[in-house]
């Protein structure tokens, strides 16, 4: 397991490099000249151009890339162009409350969600499997930015139960977390049912039944261990997407995050900015994956890693 993990690091350069190029590339042809949004739209041509070759805008592209890359590779995200900060600072101190909105987010939804896929396998065909896959379907269905503002509407404009906006207290991750695990927890419940409905109709599972056990070992000792792994796998994708895709509901509850600091460095043409954060999401879900890759071993041992 040891020789496999570390090949899958070694494997992550090449898939970073490449990742590294197509970001640089994307970025420069977004349309904006942010020489003229650092200088400010009342500045003059002189004044844009002696921004430009301080941020070295006016050098070649590839010129451009090769500084890119020997900064990252010794460690120098640079320096946004908006705040004039290092853009590892301004990374620092928005990972956190984008991080633990994640955890909180994908724990109440792979809790809920896996719950109520493995009672619409247990009861499939019955009023809890319609019920269970009709609030699938709704989460699935609606858009965050749409359920963001409707319990904005109900719990903090109607009741004033909890707060809107910000992340000082438990109370400001309620609402955000809900709206962004809502569609997470709709997945789950869904992928969960295939996979229970499938393993459920083994032979092993009859034969545990026949032999008279109950029907609670029967789901928790024999079916959950096999029909996990497909499980953990959409677990894995969708917490890097989370991790990667709260920037709606971020823009929505004014989240302090880093999807609120990538829509503003996309407004602002910062380039330093937008180039690390999206290579921080590829390097998170690249990891993601290999975390799930290591946990099928622990779920199912006769797995082996070569």
């Amino acid at each position: 397991m040891l020789n496999y993990f570390l090949k899958r690091l070694v494997g992550l350069v090449p898939t970073l490099l490449i990742v590294a190029v197509l970001v640089f590339l994307f970025v420069h042809m977004l349309p904006g000249d942010p020489a003229r949004l650092a200088a400010g739209q009342d500045a003059d041509l002189e004044t844009v151009e002696l921004v430009r070759a301080e941020l070295g805008l006016d050098k070649p592209l590839p010129e451009q890339f090769m500084r890119f890359f020997t900064n990252i590779v010794q460690g120098d995200l640079g320096t946004s162009m908006r705040t004039r900060r290092p853009v590892s600072t301004e990374i620092a101190e928005r990972f956190m409350p984008t991080l633990l909105l994640t955890l909180v987010s994908m724990a109440w939804s792979v809790l809920f969600g896996m719950t109520i896929g493995i009672f619409s396998a247990v009861f499939r065909n019955r009023w809890p499997d319609r019920l269970g896959m009709t609030l699938a379907v709704s989460g699935i269905s609606f858009p965050a930015f749409a359920l963001g503002m409707l319990l904005m509407q109900v719990f903090s404009v109607n009741l004033g139960w909890l707060p809107t906006v910000g992340a000082d207290s438990w109370k400001h991750y309620i609402l955000p977390s809900l709206t962004l695990g809502a569609a997470v927890a709709a997945v789950m419940a869904r992928f969960t049912r295939a996979s229970f409905v499938e393993v459920i109709q083994e032979d092993f599972v009859r034969t545990a039944r026949a032999k008279g056990l109950r029907e609670r070992v029967v789901i928790v000792k024999h079916t959950l261990r096999n029909a996990l792994i497909p499980v953990v796998t959409m677990m894995g994708l969708q917490f890097g997407f989370l991790l990667g895709g709260s920037i709606v509901v971020e823009a929505v509850f004014n989240w302090p995050g880093l999807g609120r600091l990538l829509v503003d460095s996309v407004n602002m043409r910062d380039y330093p900015v937008i180039q690390a954060l999206v290579l921080l999401f590829s390097l998170e879900f690249i990891l993601i994956n290999l975390v799930v890759d290591m946990l099928y071993g622990f779920i199912n041992p006769t797995i082996r890693y070569k």
